[in-house]
């Protein structure tokens, strides 16, 4: 007899048919799908945050990281892929860890821990698109002034909000013309530095795998990285709705993938061969430059006039990404409604939009009254917000990545594909995700990583660690209200029949 559901639901037959959420299907293909997934990951926004910090860390070896850093995010796009292959639910790592792992670890880390990182990234894309909307528009000052920062970011998490709480359909459109901008504007700028008469040629040996002085600032890099990366998986909630559910979204994901890292490697190249990893001046191992490549570099590069143009697609960027967060989050939230892991509410759809109306409304407040709250505990709050988001992101895409290995472990005989692309490639990316996640959870603990410390330890590993402790905790509380979900684990995601609560 068969005492694992798992197994008894996967070899019977034909996986469960998602349950119909009210969404409104077919009504993405491919290209939206691809939009959404680039969008989300916010390339140039992610560039110029992130790209100073890794140079900070291995110098010259920063395309090295960025390379590296996206072997396991590749990885992980194929565990995502297959298992969305066999369950296309727009709740996605809720359900896949939760059929593979039981109800607490789907909660957990299928549900509570993608969703606060989406959160604290929500923050931080709401303050920089912010500051660079008041740049843009010539008021300097008001960038500067952290009440007029903060307003105008919960202004734009309005704008947005509405946006996406109109449709999918709508949300798409716009991304094709944000995304348009942010490419164009990165190949742009890397174009016009490599043809700078002072810029350096590229060498391969900023590609040298073996070239890092340590594991430590190893992991830190590809830590960052994942950041930089992380978002693509986005589009894999909007599956319900999309044309081929269990099959395009998987496509998207890996096109997503592969067109980021081409993105990222041009852009990163272009700035060391421009301006160097030197401590002083442009550098990009200059401190001071760290926190916006783009913005330190584009004026040299390009002039001050088309400078402008990069400040307004890194702002584009920020707002972009926010309006896939508002659209992606809602979406999981529905699915783990549904599931009975969430209060009912979160499953209401609205009758003319067909989108998540109570979700889409829920992130969009709770985004606003994040980033008030971090705001008035700590001004710096950003660079830290970013190391611990690779934290939370480690985490539930190692997660994922061995929830593919362990769900279709009866099938890795079955052929040499099996094996390798639902065995060997998912555990190898799990097992990089969660050995990063440790090594710079270590790391974090020390007051001095990043800028802010609380009692002597370090504000980032408060962040990101104390995230996933609050959400051991709020399971704790939570089970006692959804006793039917975390009861009946696998078979509550498996052969769910809708109720009323």
């Amino acid at each position: 007899m068969t005492t694992n559901p798992t197994d008894a639901t996967a070899r019977a037959g034909s996986p469960p048919a998602p349950i119909d959420k009210g969404l409104r299907g077919g009504s993405v293909g491919l290209l939206a799908a691809v939009a959404l997934g680039l969008s989300s990951v916010a390339p140039a926004y992610s560039i110029s945050v992130t790209l100073g910090f890794v140079t900070l860390v291995v110098g010259h070896l920063a395309p090295a990281a960025l390379l590296l850093g996206f072997v396991p995010i590749l990885l992980t796009a194929f565990a995502f892929r297959e298992l969305n292959r066999e369950m296309p639910d727009c709740g996605t790592t809720f359900v896949w860890t939760t059929r593979a792992f039981g109800p607490a670890v789907g909660w957990l880390s299928g549900g509570w821990v993608p969703q606060i990182a989406t959160l604290i990234a929500m923050t931080a894309l709401s303050r920089v698109g912010a500051t660079y909307l008041l740049e843009v528009l010539g008021l300097p000052a008001l960038a500067g002034d952290t009440t007029a920062v903060t307003i105008t970011s919960v202004l734009l998490l309005a704008a947005v909000t509405a946006i996406a709480y109109r449709g999918l359909q709508i949300a798409a459109s716009v991304q094709y013309v944000l995304l348009g901008l942010q490419l164009l504007a990165l190949l742009g700028f890397g174009a016009a530095a490599f043809v700078r008469a002072d810029a350096a040629t590229p060498s391969f040996a900023w590609l040298n795998p073996f070239a890092f002085g340590g594991f430590g600032p190893f992991a830190e890099a590809v830590l960052l990285c994942l950041f930089i990366y992380w978002g693509w998986d986005a589009l894999i909630t909007a599956n319900e709705e999309t044309r081929d559910g269990d099959r395009v979204p998987g496509q998207a994901a890996l096109i997503s993938t592969l067109v980021l890292l081409g993105t990222y490697l041009f852009t990163a190249f272009a700035a060391v061969s421009f301006a160097g990893t030197g401590t002083e001046g442009l550098g990009l191992g200059n401190p001071d430059n760290a926190a916006d490549i783009l913005a330190t570099l584009a004026p040299p590069v390009l002039g001050t006039a088309l400078a402008e143009l990069i400040q307004l697609a890194v702002c584009v960027s920020a707002v972009s990404a926010l309006l896939t967060c508002l659209v992606g989050s809602p979406r999981g939230t529905l699915s783990m409604g549904v599931h009975r892991a969430l209060p009912h509410a979160f499953t209401r759809i609205h009758p003319r939009h067909r989108t998540p109306s109570f979700g889409t409304v829920f992130f969009g407040a709770a985004a606003a009254a994040l980033l008030v709250l971090l705001t008035l505990v700590s001004d710096n709050f950003l660079g830290d917000a970013i190391l611990s988001i690779g934290l939370l992101i480690a985490c539930y895409y190692g997660v994922t990545a061995l929830a593919c290995v362990w769900y279709f472990r009866t099938w890795l005989r079955d052929s040499p594909r099996d094996l390798l692309l639902r065995g060997v490639m998912p555990l190898l990316g799990g097992l990089l995700m969660l050995a990063a996640f440790t090594r710079s959870a270590y790391d974090m603990v020390d007051p001095a990583y990043g800028s802010t410390s609380f009692h002597g330890v370090g504000g980032v590993f408060l962040l990101g660690v104390g995230s996933i402790a609050v959400g051991a905790l709020a399971m704790l509380i939570v089970r006692a209200r959804f006793r039917l979900f975390f009861r009946e684990g696998r078979r509550a995601v498996a052969e769910f029949t809708p109720t009323e609560d």
